[in-house]
């Protein structure tokens, strides 16, 4: 369907448009046009993906100046989505004849686009990087070109080859797409992608790529300021964004790294005998400053990528350290200085400025040479052309370490934990460096781009996401779902059939009445619901406790009688295979359930859409452990940087995680199922306010407050509703044609002459207009509200 939004003609390549996606687009819109920052939930399932990509790709065509999507999302499935809707998209515009000039593709990880007949075989990433980096280095091809025994890419070779003429046709690359044309093309797809990204109209890729500074400033840096930013799923960006800012040294890690720094003695030492041009070179590059050393850097990258500001890569090298065998010797002693510190055997806690005073008290060791650290050791294992990388990986994170410990002094701190757990008895030290300010990663980012849209199906509660990331946005909204009968229903359980309260409040959690009473609901709902039922828990040991302890009492065998029982894990692998046989048993009717944890790779990312998921049970809120000690100095930072309350951001946390748990039962508007919050603390109308409004909407006063033979006879009569055929129309309602959307524009055209003769009117306060400037008002909201929230209603007038 085509129609319009203002004056930008939107084409939408569906027969039918839903009222929130309507809304969205109208709000996404009002964002751009302000070149502003935004901040949108829209319900899960409701085609969010491809809402984005028809507004923003209709406004890139209609505005010249606006030629450039970046597309971020989370993980390698979501990405290949966003390709496939995008794919469809294009088809549908040049169905209507625009012929326009496109070009949209995605980049990923070497193990993902690597055509190489041999290293593509590695399942392993660093495998993968590492071979193809052995084969690809300026180094090895120069020896190469020289000594044809010496295996080289073709595929890269031929990329090189064509460097003047490498362009490809329009249109848009899956992953897939882009490794068939790679390979018939004999061209490298990852190399290729890299390049592409300054000429292509819509890239696609992970989030690192643009807030991890390490890789960035290797692919993103000549990105174009006035592209469209778009984070997908983002109701973590907040955790990314530390994430990418922090590293973790142990034992082995040290370990590793002095094995490699004998290594590079012995190779400096080498060539000092036979080639000590090499380093003399090196050593003139170094003084006329870093920013020499970035040439070639796109197939030379290395372990140690730059995490440096730009101001400190135009200064020269420290002397100190410009000399390779005088690196290695100040390399040598800060590792043996990381050594001497994990030897402990209770916890410390500093910061980096304490960190570095110790430091220099200790070894003499300035903080300036440290923050060139990273810099340093890729140019020196460039220029000794060394090409197992994998034996020096660990030496590149202490360099890492180094660098960020004397480059960040806020909004950091060193935790030295001698056990991994509080209850071990063998020491296994790790030499924590955490962000705390998730600012840090995302501000260059809302620097940089005008535009910025940050949205999911479960931000909420998004009060504290501006103050989390330090952005002030124009539009902040949260869509509910328009529906013509109730596909969801949400239940709130409170006490047992025994009348017990449930909860896993860590005084009661392991209460045997409470483990049983939670046994006994997982019963009821694997006898009444049919195919899937996913179950999450607040973590792993908690899952473990209670599984165990159901065990003992007889209850798994109670529910294997109805259905399979699948665990998650925290190994990927067991995982993978658990979901694999979990979707068969629902396919073949036997029905299963999946035993997994909130913030898991189950609740993140993974739908249980139709007959996957016709009932997720939430066993407890699923607040973060409170005895870590990352999260206390988080909430201590928060607290005191940002006016954060402990207990407010505990609670965003848990409440958003809860959100994403429960919204993977729900996948479209043809799905339905039961979300079933199993803890008494869920009854409070605070808790309950802080779940998206789409989730909110279901709650009445008759769900919020039950036992489990109640909540289960609800459960029985929602799914014998759900299962009979819908009698009535969802058009008008829940969907709406394109001469609906028209007449809606018409009508908010008409509202807006209408409030701009208002305003017009209105009387000046001081020389300025008493009302919302360019439409929005202080919050940011929409100074017309009833654009954004009239419509989340069924319009009557249809």
């Amino acid at each position: 369907m085509k129609f319009t939004i203002g004056e930008l003609p939107v084409y939408f390549p569906y027969d039918y448009i839903y009222p929130e996606q309507y809304n969205y687009m109208r709000a996404l819109k009002k964002a751009l046009d302000a070149k502003g920052h935004c901040l949108l939930e829209m319900p899960s399932g409701t085609g969010k993906t491809i809402t984005l990509l028809s507004l923003i790709v209709s406004y890139q065509m209609f505005y010249p100046e606006k030629r450039k999507l970046i597309y971020c999302s989370r993980t390698v499935p979501e990405i290949e989505k966003a390709l496939e809707e995008l794919k469809r998209l294009r088809e549908y515009r040049l169905k209507h004849g625009l012929q326009e000039e496109f070009l949209a593709l995605g980049l990923s990880a070497r193990k993902n686009l690597c055509v190489h007949p041999e290293v593509s075989k590695n399942k392993r990433g660093n495998s993968v990087d590492a071979k193809c980096r052995n084969l690809t280095a300026s180094w090895i091809r120069s020896k190469a070109a020289e000594d044809p025994s010496i295996e080289k890419c073709d595929f890269f070779e031929d990329l090189e080859k064509a460097d003047g003429n490498r362009s490809m046709p329009g249109g848009v690359y899956t992953l897939e797409d882009l490794r068939e044309w790679g390979k018939s093309n004999g061209l490298c797809p990852y190399f290729l992608a890299r390049r592409m990204i300054n000429f292509a109209n819509v890239v696609i890729y992970s989030y690192h790529y643009l807030l991890d500074p390490k890789v960035a400033e290797l692919v993103s840096k000549e990105i174009s300021k006035d592209a469209i930013v778009v984070f997908d799923e983002a109701h973590n960006i907040d955790n990314v964004c530390i994430e990418s800012l922090s590293i973790d040294i142990t034992k082995p890690i040290l370990d590793g790294s002095t094995k490699s720094l004998n290594t590079l003695e012995d190779r400096v030492n080498h060539i000092k005998e036979t080639n000590r041009g090499l380093l003399e070179e090196e050593y003139s590059r170094l003084v006329q400053g870093l920013r020499e050393t970035q040439q070639s850097r796109e197939t030379d990258e290395v372990l140690s990528n730059p995490v440096l500001p730009d101001q400190i890569l135009n200064e020269a090298v420290p002397g100190n350290i410009r000399r390779a065998e005088h690196f290695v010797i100040f390399l040598r002693r800060f590792v043996e200085y990381l050594k001497s510190r994990i030897r402990v055997m209770h916890v410390v806690v500093e910061g980096p400025v304490s960190f570095l005073g110790h430091l220099k008290e200790t070894t003499s060791i300035e903080k300036k040479p440290l923050r060139f650290c990273a810099e340093r050791l890729s140019s020196l294992i460039k220029t000794l052309e060394l090409t197992d990388l994998e034996e020096h990986s660990s030496l590149a994170k202490v360099a890492t370490f180094a660098t960020l410990v004397s480059t960040y002094t806020q909004g950091f701190q060193l935790i030295l934990e001698p056990y991994e757990n509080d209850s071990d008895a063998i020491p296994n030290p790790t030499l924590r460096f955490t962000c705390l300010d998730a600012k840090l990663a995302i501000k260059p980012v809302f620097d940089r781009f005008a535009s910025v849209v940050i949205t999911s199906g479960t931000l909420s509660p998004m009060e504290l996401y501006p103050n989390l990331l330090g952005f002030q946005p124009v539009i902040m909204e949260s869509y509910q779902m328009s529906l013509t009968r109730q596909q969801f229903l949400p239940l709130i359980i409170t006490r047992g059939s025994d009348q017990v309260a449930v909860s896993s409040r860590f005084e009661v959690r392991n209460d045997l009445a409470v483990v049983r009473n939670y046994g006994q609901m997982l019963i009821e709902y694997a006898k009444c619901v049919p195919d899937g039922v996913v179950a999450f828990f607040p973590s792993y040991l908690y899952m473990e406790s209670i599984v165990a302890a159901w065990n003992e009492l007889g209850i798994l065998n109670e529910v294997l009688k109805n259905k399979l029982i699948f665990i998650e894990t925290p190994e990927a692998a067991e995982t993978s295979l658990a979901l694999e046989n979990y979707r068969i048993a629902c396919d073949n009717g036997r029905g299963a359930i999946m035993l997994s944890v909130a913030r898991g790779k189950v609740s993140e990312g993974i739908d249980f859409d139709h007959q996957y998921g016709r009932a997720v049970v939430l066993f407890g809120v699923p607040y973060q452990y409170t005895e870590s000690r990352i999260l206390k100095a988080r909430l201590e930072f928060l607290r005191d940087n940002n006016h954060i309350r402990e207990n407010d951001f505990l609670t965003f946390d848990a409440m958003r995680h809860a959100a994403q748990c429960v919204g993977r039962v729900l996948r479209g508007k043809t799905d339905y199922g039961l979300m079933v919050f199993a803890d008494k603390r869920f009854a409070r109308a605070d808790r309950r306010n802080k779940l998206p409004k789409w989730i909110g909407q279901g709650f009445t006063e008759a769900t919020v407050n039950l036992s489990t033979d109640m909540a289960v006879q609800m459960a029985k009569k929602f799914l014998r509703t759900m299962s009979q055929p819908m009698e009535q129309s969802q058009v008008g309602v829940s969907l709406w044609t394109v001469e609906m959307v028209e007449r809606r524009e018409a009508q908010q055209r008409q509202q807006g002459v209408e409030q701009g003769r208002h305003l017009n009117g209105t009387q000046s306060v001081n020389g300025h207009t008493n009302g919302p400037v360019s439409g929005l008002n202080a919050n940011g909201a929409n100074g017309d509200t009833s654009i954004l929230d009239d419509d989340d209603t069924p319009m009557a007038d249809f």
